[in-house]
């Protein structure tokens, strides 16, 4: 069961990785800290934010919630980051809607649905 479990965690971790690669790279580059609840003013992506993070403080397993609060808090900032430059703003609203359809099919795993 143990094994099953770990492995189970593994492949969780490893799909939502995958999922926000994009965001979560960018943020990781930029060795970003914490960024709780800050807009981003792009409505699509600060929905996308506030749905992400119910579902994880509402859904996800204690044991696997930090990991995924880390990584929204990342995404966050960087999000943030990127809003604040004209020539990224741009590519903001498609960035933030790719991601959210991306993450919605790793995220259903745990009964989150948005």
């Amino acid at each position: 069961m143990r094994q099953a479990t770990s492995r189970a965690a593994a492949g969780s971790r490893a799909n939502h990785r995958q999922v926000l690669s994009l965001a979560a790279g960018v943020a990781l580059l930029a060795g970003v800290t914490t960024a709780h609840a800050q807009s981003t003013g792009i409505a699509s992506c600060d929905d996308f934010l506030t749905k992400y993070d119910a579902c994880v403080v509402s859904q996800v397993p204690e044991a696997q919630r930090a990991m995924y609060k880390t990584q929204i808090d990342q995404t966050r900032k960087a999000w943030v980051d990127m809003a604040k430059n004209p020539s990224t703003k741009a590519t903001m609203e498609a960035t933030c809607k790719q991601t959210l359809d991306a993450t919605k099919a790793s995220l259903t795993a745990y009964g989150c649905s948005f």
